[in-house]
């Protein structure tokens, strides 16, 4: 992997770490002091040219900030249409694609890590790579049984390139906070860079799969490639063919949207039931919807190991909001460590600012859509709103981490397939607490 320039690591740590509804909150009170220019014309010109510098530098590197870019991606829903129309397709790049490395390259890691005469061990190999994604690329090869395999082959270098980029990015824990004031940054930071350097170790991915291979096996609804080989910077596992869910995205039928986006939903709140572990990179570029229908699931580097399933707190706190006692999920959620100490909130205004979760479990099936989300973010970072000040009173525990993430990925999938999905009958099968 070529060394990243550290100017250019250090500057999109700083891109980064900017949400880009920050720049039009910003521009709220900014606007009004501008040659009498609208809020929302500033707020709109400054999140454009914010967007335009972090999608072109966020294209052009690896390491964290490609992994920061494929996150942000989930979320371009949220985003103003006149915004986000322009950068939708480098925003779909982002999610399973990156600049290739050479052949001699590719060469030279394999014999690294299986060995001089690692070709014996295949019938035929690609040196073209078939994806490329944040910390690796993947090959497609014959493996001497026969069998169709995808050689998953890290970038040398990436475990310092990434390692780097989250660095930056902590040290960067102060302005963190300034955006998101009240969150307690620091071990929410030090969580996510422990989680995501697991990713280098292919081993501990191929461990994952296995699992993920097991519980799934002869699913009518899912297919998850067994492990074939691994070692520390390669993994060679099954390959599946189908198309990526970005296809069903951007061309897909009504039809196939909703019953994809069910799907999707299963298998992110089964997994803890069925696997012990949540798959916690839901972003479209990791799943192939396959000829037969079935959903296609890859990447196992970045997962949330919780043999006892997820918290039955998040279930039964998310019923008590449904019934609508909200003194109850007040005092649940400061347990849980949600609310910052001594913080004083009302509990029904803590209950409406939380309706992204609350509100598609109202009914029997919700159906998830950009206006939707765009609106949802909208009422949560405009200033003008009675209840923005609520976020600054809450925090996110380091545990409850790669939860969010999947929670929020996911809903950001959801609205950019425009599905409607039964949530509350699969909350009833898969959330512990949440049943009656």
């Amino acid at each position: 992997m070529t060394d990243l320039p550290r100017k250019a690591v250090t500057r999109t740590a700083k891109l980064a770490a900017l949400p880009l509804g920050f720049a039009g909150r910003t521009a709220l009170g900014f606007g009004k002091r501008v040659g009498g220019r609208p809020a929302e014309a500033v707020a709109a010109e400054i999140q454009q040219r914010t967007a335009e510098q972090v999608f072109r530098v966020l294209g052009e590197l690896k390491g964290g900030a490609m992994k920061i870019g494929q996150a942000m991606s989930i979320f371009e829903a949220a985003l103003p249409e006149e915004l986000a129309e322009p950068y939708r397709a480098t925003l779909t790049k982002l999610q399973d694609a990156a600049p290739p490395m050479p052949s001699k390259t590719v060469h030279q890691v394999m014999a690294a890590s299986l060995g001089q005469r690692w070709r014996r061990k295949f019938i035929s190999f690609d040196s073209t790579p078939a994806a490329s994604a944040s910390i690796g690329q993947v090959h497609r090869a014959v493996w001497s049984d026969g069998r169709e395999v995808a050689v998953k082959v890290q970038y040398p270098g990436a475990g310092p390139a990434l390692t780097a980029d989250l660095d930056q990015i902590s040290r960067l824990g102060r302005l963190f906070g300034a955006i998101v004031p009240g969150m307690d940054m620091k071990p929410l930071l030090a969580e996510l860079r422990e989680r995501v350097v697991e990713e280098l170790d292919y081993r501990l991915e191929a461990e994952s799969q296995r699992g993920f291979a097991a519980a799934y096996a002869d699913d009518v609804d899912f297919v998850v490639p067994e492990v074939v080989a691994q070692a520390e910077t390669v993994l060679v596992t099954e390959w599946i063919d189908g198309e990526s869910l970005s296809r069903i995205i951007t061309d897909g039928t009504l039809e196939q949207r909703d019953d994809l986006g069910t799907k999707y939903l299963r298998f992110l709140f089964s997994g803890p039931a069925r696997a012990g572990m949540l798959h916690a990179d839901p972003h479209p570029g990791n799943y192939r919807v396959m000829a037969d229908g079935r959903l296609g699931v890859l990447d196992f580097g970045a997962v949330a190991r919780v043999p006892d399933g997820l918290p039955s707190s998040i279930g039964r706190l998310l019923r008590t909001a449904l019934d609508g006692d909200a003194d109850t999920v007040m005092a649940g959620l400061r347990e849980e460590g949600f609310v910052r100490p001594g913080s004083k909130l009302e509990p029904q205004v803590l209950i409406d600012y939380l309706s992204p979760f609350i509100e598609p479990a109202e009914t029997e099936s919700f159906r998830f859509d950009r206006a939707w989300m765009r609106g949802q973010f909208v009422r949560i970072n405009d200033p003008r709103q009675e209840n923005w000040s609520v976020g600054l009173k809450l925090n996110l525990p380091p545990e409850y981490l790669l939860v969010h993430r999947v929670w929020l990925g996911g809903l950001g999938v959801l609205c950019q397939l425009g599905a409607e999905v039964p949530m509350r009958s699969e909350l009833e099968r898969w959330l512990p607490g949440y049943a009656r």
